[in-house]
C-alpha cells in the first residue's frame, strides 16, 4: 500500500523537512503540505489522505483541536503528532493517535511512524484482506486474515488465534510462514507465527525475549529475536 500523506505545521522549515523525509520514503506515494489547520480542512474537502502528520502548537486551531475534528470524519485518517513538546502525549493518545514523534525528527523514527500507520490501516480496514476458510462441525467459515493475531503449530495443522476464538487449519506452519510473509506474519519460535500488526509489547529480560499479543504472552526464541527486534525497530540494549 502506498500512502498519501498530509503534513501540517505552521513553521515552514519544519514543514519542508518533514515533507522532504516523507517524500523519500518508498511507502509514501504523495505528500501534501499545509501551514495551518484551517488550510488543511479546506484541502480535505476535496482530497482524501491516508495519514495526517500534525504539529500541535499552531496559531488559531491547534493540532489537538484539528485531531478532534478529524475524528468526526466518516472515515477518520490516522493521525501522527509531530511536536517539540512531550507534555501533550497523553492527550494525543486519548485522541487515538497512531504515533507521537518528537522534534527534531530523525529519519529512522519517522520511518517507524510510517510502519505503525501501515499496520494500523491494515488492522482497521484490511485492504484486499484474504478470507481464510476454516471448518468446524461440518460448517465452513471464512476468517479475515487481518483478524488473526498469531498461529500455533498443531502437528500437521495450524491453530489460528483471533481475538475471540481459535480455528484449526489443515496447513502446516511452515507453509503459512511462506504464504503470509508479505502480510506481516513472521516466525518467532519453531511453533509460533505472529502478526506484527497485533504485537502490543515486546519484553527482554535476562536475555529472554517475549511479545504480548492481545493479552497473550508468547516466547520468542533466541534465533528469531534479532530479526523480530529489527522488524519492530526496537534498539538493542547496550551492555
Amino acid at each position: 500500500m502506498s500512502l498519501t500523506a498530509l503534513v501540517i505545521d505552521d513553521e515552514r522549515p519544519a514543514l519542508d523537512e518533514l515533507a522532504f523525509l516523507l517524500g523519500h520514503d518508498a511507502r509514501v506515494d504523495e505528500v501534501l503540505a499545509c501551514d495551518s489547520a484551517t488550510e488543511a480542512l479546506r484541502l480535505l474537502q476535496d482530497r482524501e489522505v491516508d495519514v495526517v502528520f500534525l504539529d500541535i502548537q499552531m496559531p488559531g486551531l491547534s493540532g489537538l483541536d484539528l485531531a478532534q475534528v478529524l475524528a468526526r470524519f466518516k472515515v477518520p485518517p490516522p493521525v501522527v503528532f509531530v511536536t517539540a513538546h512531550e507534555q501533550h502525549a497523553l492527550e494525543a493518545f486519548d485522541l487515538n493517535a497512531v504515533d507521537y514523534v518528537l522534534k527534531p525528527v530523525r529519519g529512522e523514527r519517522l520511518s517507524e511512524a510510517v510502519r505503525r500507520v501501515l499496520d494500523a490501516t491494515a488492522r482497521q480496514t484490511g485492504p484486499g484482506d484474504e478470507q481464510i476458510p476454516v471448518e468446524r462441525g461440518g460448517v465452513t467459515r471464512f476468517v479475515p486474515r487481518s483478524e488473526i493475531r498469531y498461529v500455533e503449530a498443531h502437528g500437521d495443522y495450524a491453530r489460528l488465534h483471533t481475538g475471540s476464538d481459535s480455528h484449526l487449519l489443515r496447513t502446516p506452519l511452515s507453509a503459512l510462514e511462506e504464504q503470509w510473509a508479505d502480510a506481516g506474519f513472521v516466525r518467532i519460535h519453531r511453533s509460533l507465527l505472529v502478526s506484527l500488526a497485533h504485537v502490543d509489547e515486546l519484553h527482554v529480560d535476562s536475555g529472554k525475549c517475549s511479545v504480548v499479543v492481545g493479552g497473550d504472552v508468547l516466547q520468542v526464541s533466541r534465533r528469531h529475536t534479532p530479526q523480530l527486534r529489527e522488524l519492530l525497530a526496537v534498539p538493542r540494549s547496550r551492555p
